[in-house]
This record gives C-alpha cells, sequence and structure tokens, in this order.
C-alpha cells in the first residue's frame, strides 16, 4: 500500500490577545485611555501619540490598542524619560481636575437615544453626519455638567470601510471590532460576570450585553446582542449599522427604544427628560407607556400625558427615505403585545403611527415620535420651516405656520474639531475664556486684533499639514488598491502647497450635488490649469452600499480626476472618517456644500470649518442660510431661491454660478497678494468668519438652546403634571376625553355677519360676525377665530387669526362675536375654527380637534 503523502485535519486556532503589562507608574495611561476626554484634550491625545507614533497611526489613533502593543523596551524607555513622566503626570492631574467638577443640579436630567454615536475614529459606532453630531452632543454635555446619559449600540462591523476600485467602483468592507481592544468597559453584576439585559420581544427573549464608554463626565450605554445565549438570527441584531432587510431594522429599533429603557431601569437611572435623536429611537416611548400602565396603575390616557411631557424628538432629515415606515404584518409581529399592556386596541396602536388613522397607512417612527413627544424639533431655522411642512399632516386642523415644531440649529464641538494649533492660538490671543464661554461672542472679538500674518501663518502651518496627510494617505491607498506607482508620483508632485485648494467631503447621495463642479470640464478645466492663480479640489465621502446613484457620483469624479488635465488637481481620499474629517476641514482654504435646497437640514461639516479659518462657499441651505446672513463679508453663498422647476436646469444654473464666482470673486481675492505673500482682503474674511460666525455655532450654543427651548420647560410642566400622585395629569386626560365625548354633539346655531362685505369689500370696510354655539355642556372649554388666508398664485401665502370675544352664555348655548375690518387689498378666503381651550396644555397641536365653521 503506497502511504499518503500528507494527513492532517483542519488547524483549530483559538484566539488570545496579549497584551503589554503595564508598569504601575503607568497605570494612569491605562485609565486615561478608556476615557474619551482624550479625544478632545489635545495634550492627552498629543501625548498618546508620542508614545509610539507608528503605533498610534497605525491603531486608527486607538489608546487601548497603542498601550496593549508597547513593546517593554519602549515602556521602560518612557518610565527613564523625566520630560515624558511629567507630561503623564500633568495630563493625569488635568483628567483628575476635570472629572472632580460635579453636574450641575439646576437642570433637567435627559437620557438620550441615538442609533450612532462618532466620538472617534477606532470606535465604528457610526456612519456620518448624524453620528458625528450626537457624539459632539455627549462631549459638551460632559464639558458643560449636564447629567445626561446616552444610550447606542456597540456594533460588531459598524459602518463600512471604504476603498476604490481602479475604476472608481466603491468597495464596502465591514470589519469585526474587536471590543478588547476598544476604549470601553463592559458593565458587570457585583460578582464580576457580564450583566445581561433581557428584552422580551413577541415570542422570545433577546439578551445584551451592555458595555459603558466613559466620554468625559457622562456615560454612553451600548447594547451588545453579538453573543452565545442568542440564536444565529439574532445576534447579528447589532452587527452592523443600517444594515439588513426591513425585519432587521425593526429588530434594532426595537432594541434600542425598547431595550434602551429597560436598560435604563436596571442600571438605576432615572431621567428627567427622554431625548430621542431621530425616529428610530421613538418605541422608547411605547416601553415608558407600558411600565406606567403596569407598574403605576395609570390609565392609558394619563400615561401618555406624562410620557409626552418629558419627551422630546428631534428629527434630522427632510428627505423621505430618512424616515422609517414599517408594514402593518411587520409591526404586529414585533409589537403585537403592546395593546394588551397598555389597554388599548390594536389600531389605536397602529393609529399612533399614521398620518391618517383609520386608513391602511404604514406605521410611521416619525409619526409615533411626534405623538408620544411633546416636542419635536429640526436641527435649523430653515430645516424646522420644512418640517413643520413635512409633518403638517398630523395636525390636519392648523397650517403649517402654526405648528409647534421648533428648532435648534446644529453646531460642533469646537475642543474636537479645532485643530490643536489654533487651540493653542485662540488661548494665547483671545484668553483661555474662549473655551469656557464659546457660545458668547464677545469672547472671540480679539481676533480683530491678531496680525493679519500671524492668521495667515496658521492657515499655512494647517495647509502644509494637510498636504503631508494627503501626499501620505493617498500614495498608501491608491497603491494598495493596485494603482500605477509612476502615476501616483506625478499627481503627488502636483499637490501644490500656494494653490487655493477647495474641500468637499460628506455623504454621497444625489441630493448633496457632488456633480455640479462636473458641468462643464472645459471651463472646470480653465480653472484648475491656471498657473498664476493655481486651483485645486480635494474630495472625500462614502456613499451607502445600497445606493447605486450615490456610488456612481464617486466613480464620476474618479474617472475626472484621471484625466490628463486634472490629474493632481482633483483628488479623491478614500475611507472618509473622523481622521481625514479632521484634515480636511482644517487644511483646505475653501469649504463648499452644494445640496438641492431645502434638502440639507443642517449640515455640520461647514461649522467645523469655521473654527480653523476655513472660509465657506455654500448654497443657502441649512446652518448656512443662518450664518451666512450674520456677516457677507465672512464666506460666499449661492441664493436660496430657485429660478427652475426642473432640477436639471437649476443644476446647470447653480454650476455656473459656482464657475463664476470662483473665476471673478473668490479666486483673485485669494491671489491679490500683497509683498508679504497673503492677501489682506482675504485674512479679513477668515477673521470675519471666526469673530462673527463661529460663536454661533458651537456646541456650546447648541446644548444652551436645548436646555431652555426644550429642556428646562418640559421638565417644569412634567413636574407639575406628576405632583400630588399625577394629580394634574389625571385632570387633563379627564378633560380630554370629556371634550372628545362632547365633541360630534357641538352644534351651529347660527351664523350670521351684519355688512355685507362680499357686496362692499374695499379697504377699511368694517365687518362684525356673531355666531351662536350650542357647546353640548364644553361652555366653558372652547375657543373660536376668524381665521384669514392670502391667497397668491391660488397658493396659500399667511394665515391670520382673529380672536372672537364670548358676548352671551345661556346654558350650552354660547354667542361669540369678533369686529374687525377689511384691511389689505387682494384676494383672501376665509373660514371660522372651533377648538377646545385649556390653559394647561403647552400647545394647541396637543390636543388638536378642530371644526371648521
Amino acid at each position: 500500500m503506497k502511504l499518503p503523502v500528507s494527513n492532517t485535519n483542519a488547524p483549530v486556532w483559538r484566539d488570545i490577545t496579549v497584551k503589554s503589562q503595564l508598569p504601575a507608574a503607568l497605570k494612569s495611561l491605562e485609565k486615561l485611555s478608556r476615557n474619551l476626554w482624550w479625544v478632545w484634550n489635545s495634550e492627552a491625545k498629543n501625548l498618546f501619540r508620542d508614545l509610539d507614533h507608528d503605533i498610534w497611526r497605525a491603531t486608527g489613533e486607538n489608546p487601548v490598542m497603542l498601550l496593549q502593543q508597547l513593546p517593554s523596551e519602549r515602556l521602560d524607555e518612557i518610565m527613564s524619560d523625566k520630560e515624558m513622566m511629567a507630561r503623564i503626570d500633568h495630563v493625569w492631574k488635568m483628567f483628575q481636575d476635570y472629572m472632580a467638577q460635579p453636574m450641575r443640579n439646576d437642570i433637567p436630567s435627559v437620557s438620550y437615544f441615538s442609533m450612532e454615536y462618532g466620538l472617534c475614529n477606532c470606535l465604528k459606532i457610526y456612519s456620518g453626519g448624524l453620528g458625528v453630531l450626537a457624539g459632539d452632543y455627549i462631549k459638551e454635555a460632559s464639558d458643560s455638567r449636564v447629567n445626561m446619559t446616552a444610550i447606542g449600540f456597540l456594533y460588531r462591523y459598524g459602518y463600512f470601510t471604504q476603498t476604490l476600485s481602479v475604476d472608481g467602483q466603491q468597495i464596502a468592507n465591514y470589519e469585526p471590532q474587536n471590543f478588547n481592544q476598544l476604549p470601553i468597559e463592559q458593565v458587570t453584576e457585583e460578582n464580576g460576570h457580564p450583566m445581561i439585559l433581557e428584552v422580551p420581544y413577541h415570542d422570545r427573549i433577546i439578551y445584551s450585553h451592555i458595555w459603558r464608554v466613559n466620554v468625559g463626565r457622562m456615560s454612553l450605554y451600548l447594547l451588545d446582542t453579538d453573543f452565545d445565549m442568542n440564536s444565529e438570527f439574532d445576534r447579528p441584531i447589532t452587527h452592523k449599522l443600517y444594515g439588513g432587510d426591513w425585519e432587521n431594522r425593526i429588530k434594532q429599533e426595537y432594541l434600542l427604544g425598547i431595550g434602551g429603557i429597560l436598560a435604563l431601569k436596571k442600571l438605576g437611572i432615572h431621567s428627567e427628560i427622554y431625548h430621542a435623536n431621530e425616529g428610530h429611537a421613538a418605541l422608547l416611548n411605547l416601553q415608558r407607556l407600558a411600565d406606567y400602565v403596569q407598574e403605576k396603575g395609570l390609565d392609558f390616557n394619563t400615561a401618555l400625558e406624562l410620557v409626552r411631557s418629558s419627551a422630546l424628538y428631534t428629527v434630522h432629515t427632510p428627505v423621505p427615505a430618512g424616515h422609517d415606515y414599517f408594514d402593518e404584518g411587520l409591526a404586529h409581529k414585533y409589537l403585537q403585545q403592546y395593546p394588551a399592556l397598555l389597554g388599548i386596541s390594536w389600531q389605536e396602536l397602529m393609529d399612533m403611527g399614521r398620518e391618517n388613522p383609520g386608513s391602511n397607512d404604514r406605521f410611521s417612527m416619525s409619526v409615533f415620535a411626534l405623538n408620544t413627544c411633546q416636542e419635536a424639533n429640526g436641527v435649523s431655522w430653515l430645516h424646522g420651516e420644512v418640517s413643520k411642512k413635512m409633518f403638517a399632516g398630523v395636525w390636519k386642523g392648523y397650517s403649517w405656520e402654526e405648528s409647534h415644531v421648533g428648532y435648534v440649529t446644529n453646531g460642533v464641538h469646537m475642543p474636537t474639531w479645532a485643530a490643536s494649533e489654533w487651540k493653542a492660538f485662540y488661548s494665547e490671543k483671545l484668553g483661555e475664556q474662549v473655551f469656557d464661554h464659546q457660545s458668547d461672542p464677545k469672547a472671540w472679538e480679539n481676533i480683530f486684533k491678531v496680525k493679519d500674518e500671524e492668521i495667515w501663518a496658521m492657515r499655512t502651518q494647517l495647509k502644509n499639514k494637510f498636504i503631508n496627510f494627503v501626499r501620505r494617505d493617498f500614495k498608501e491607498k491608491w497603491l494598495a488598491n493596485q494603482g500605477d506607482p509612476s502615476a501616483v508620483i506625478k499627481i503627488l508632485e502636483k499637490i501644490n502647497p500656494n494653490a487655493l485648494i477647495i474641500g468637499f467631503a460628506r455623504r454621497f447621495a444625489t441630493y448633496k450635488r457632488a456633480h455640479l463642479l462636473f458641468t462643464d470640464l472645459d471651463r472646470l478645466a480653465r480653472i484648475v490649469n491656471n498657473e498664476q492663480f493655481p486651483v485645486q479640489f480635494v474630495f472625500s465621502g462614502k456613499a451607502h452600499p445600497a445606493d447605486g446613484a450615490g456610488q456612481g457620483l464617486i466613480k464620476r469624479i474618479m474617472e475626472v480626476s484621471h484625466m490628463p488635465q486634472f490629474q493632481g488637481k482633483i483628488i479623491f481620499l478614500e475611507d472618509y472618517n473622523m481622521i481625514v474629517a479632521k484634515r480636511l476641514v482644517t487644511g483646505v482654504d475653501i469649504w463648499l456644500n452644494t445640496p438641492t435646497r431645502p434638502l440639507e437640514a443642517s449640515g455640520t461639516s461647514g461649522e467645523k470649518a469655521e473654527m480653523n479659518g476655513v472660509l465657506n462657499f455654500s448654497v443657502l441651505d441649512g446652518w448656512w442660510y443662518e450664518g451666512y446672513k450674520l456677516d457677507e463679508k465672512a464666506g460666499w453663498a449661492l441664493t436660496e431661491k430657485r429660478t427652475f422647476t426642473d432640477q436639471a436646469q437649476q443644476d446647470k444654473l447653480d454650476a455656473a454660478t459656482i464657475y463664476s464666482m470662483l473665476e471673478n470673486e473668490i479666486i483673485p481675492l485669494y491671489f491679490a497678494k500683497n509683498s508679504k505673500g497673503y492677501s489682506p482682503e482675504w485674512i479679513q474674511y477668515i477673521k470675519r468668519s471666526i469673530g462673527h460666525i463661529a460663536p454661533q455655532y458651537t456646541m456650546q450654543r447648541m446644548i444652551e438652546d436645548y436646555i431652555s427651548r426644550f429642556y428646562s420647560p418640559e421638565a417644569k410642566r412634567f413636574a407639575a403634571l406628576s405632583a400630588d400622585n399625577d394629580k394634574l395629569a389625571k385632570e387633563i386626560a379627564a378633560w380630554k376625553q370629556k371634550v372628545a365625548s362632547a365633541w360630534d354633539g357641538i352644534k351651529v346655531l347660527d351664523v350670521h355677519t351684519k355688512e355685507d362685505i362680499h357686496q362692499h369689500n374695499t379697504t377699511g370696510q368694517p365687518f362684525t360676525t356673531v355666531i351662536k354655539i350650542d357647546t353640548n355642556g364644553l361652555a366653558d372649554d372652547l375657543g373660536l377665530e376668524l381665521v384669514i388666508d392670502k391667497m397668491e398664485n391660488n397658493t396659500e401665502k399667511r394665515w391670520i387669526k382673529i380672536p372672537f370675544q364670548v358676548i352671551a352664555k345661556e346654558g350650552n348655548i354660547v354667542t361669540y362675536e369678533v369686529t374687525d375690518k377689511l384691511r389689505d387689498p387682494g384676494v383672501f378666503r376665509y373660514s371660522f375654527r372651533l377648538y377646545p381651550t385649556n390653559p394647561n396644555l403647552p400647545h394647541r397641536q396637543d390636543f388638536a380637534y378642530v371644526r371648521w365653521i
């Protein structure tokens, strides 16, 4: 018998992570690495970097992995370096002093729910702007000492890492995170075993681990289902951010909202305000309702008063794809147990998520959030107005202009996004007070006293730092994807530190209109190849893996960048993440943003640029609609007015405007250099941008707005409703029940206008209208008003409301009167609106019963 040449089975591999054992003298480094305070404290971040530059970069700026991988020889070097040890002690003392400051007790406690958080590059639990905004928000909650707890997911794969093929095709790579190498801590029971959260779904229990991210003074708790107590169908719930089918999405949103509330209860955390950052978290209010009914024995309507008065919903997008709708069958599969818990019918629960109750509409998480939160807000003034229109159908008796939906314009966390060089510069030139009073324009006034050449030196320093990053990063990514090395060298040689560099980086969706610049390639070629006034463009961003059109935009940019006339003049940086974003918003000269109006809810990348002396050139949409109006000599704007209804024609016009403004305004201004090598006029733009605009778009200002506009007023009302064993909540619920029962029995007995205003309809003509109503027992609970709607081009223009006065009351019969005059010329329509009134309601949409007469 011939013997086999080989006989072996497959290897049985076992994972083990061997970590460096830190000496006692360096234990403070490990504690520092486990609190994300280092992300926005430049001294702490630079300290970790200087422990080993190569490992710091190779680990994606992850201090936990850095400390795990430091060789013992390097640890010995650190301990023998007196200067380094002094730095470690200094940073540790700074951290201890920071943590020792108590949370404020004059503002409400808050639980904040979000599907994603962009805190640092090494923690992949975010995809883009929404996540970075949430991450910035909880950082500022720490700095501002707000008693906030945050809830989210610890994703095994998170969002994808992007690579581009030679022809520009986006490749999405999902890489698993090793939780033992992240700046997180697993929450354990007293016995040291992992805490297990049991989340009851319709037919089974799904189990979750809980992890804590220490974000300065506050905690972010992350849920994780990827372990062996769950089935193979449930472990992937927390695998990918925005991944999977609609069933996986509802499983995720169930876990975030309902599981999140159960997690807070298990951790013993009780907050005054519950803030849903986007509709993904709306089911948190479903569980809160069930808790009030089941644990406190309240009826559903009383429970709803308490839940609503302590809940806030923030909407981030007017784009329909950003709002989740679930078919009734799928909603029933996962929510079927809740009607019995709440004491209502399935139809009533479904109607809470429908714009048209009683219809067959799908269950909208956004509508459910609106119906279970007293307040809602957009993320800029303009987006607030757009949101009023978008949600107008939920409160059909009122015009969108009357909506209670408010706004808080997004800001950015200045200590995170201002370059360390700028932070040192601000500290020296403006004083340390600027960090404590970021939102106060007076704290920034001294920027106008700084010498022009010092501003220019800062911009040059950051620009060169960015170019070095591009040369290194671009080269590595290009070569990794089998690019021609000689072509890489040619491109790198063309990157010009003396050029005007324009940056465009964001999620690649079609409404962001990244293609505008390439509408006229000949004209663009003349702009970038002007040797006297060189201009270069740097792009970066990801498209959702399911967004073929967005991926097509990236492919098109790559195709253009490969054309001979654009090589080295148009560059696309792969794998847009927080590291790339920081380099871009600190290093380019112009930040370009060209969304389709009004689909940019806020946008924050341009605000980050503001902090670093980078000027904005943007469509007047989102935050820039407000920012540009603060100082029109601090940046450039495309008008918010639409010329063409056809979007393709509008795109052509906007592209031509961009070319023209670049050629005639922006480029000449940048290159109007004096004998010292800079443009004094350009520096004035930078100073005005920093001094007049930047203070208004800090995260400090944003959190102050949330406190004053929403958290504090809601907490005050909730305290009133819940006092004396929920006495006022019960009274309001009973009053609403009384009104609802009597509403259909209200009868209009007479409507009479004493003058014939249709016959004598000139301006100044007085009129008096008297209306007699049988109020069916609601004589003291009704308001009546004349509503006038001015018409222009067959569309409503504005609503005018004139209240009636009660002139007689006989039992249930109430007579109302209004006297006014015809004011303005034009085409009008008018009607009379009857509505319930109660001084304890926060706004009319809280109980949107309307009878038109």
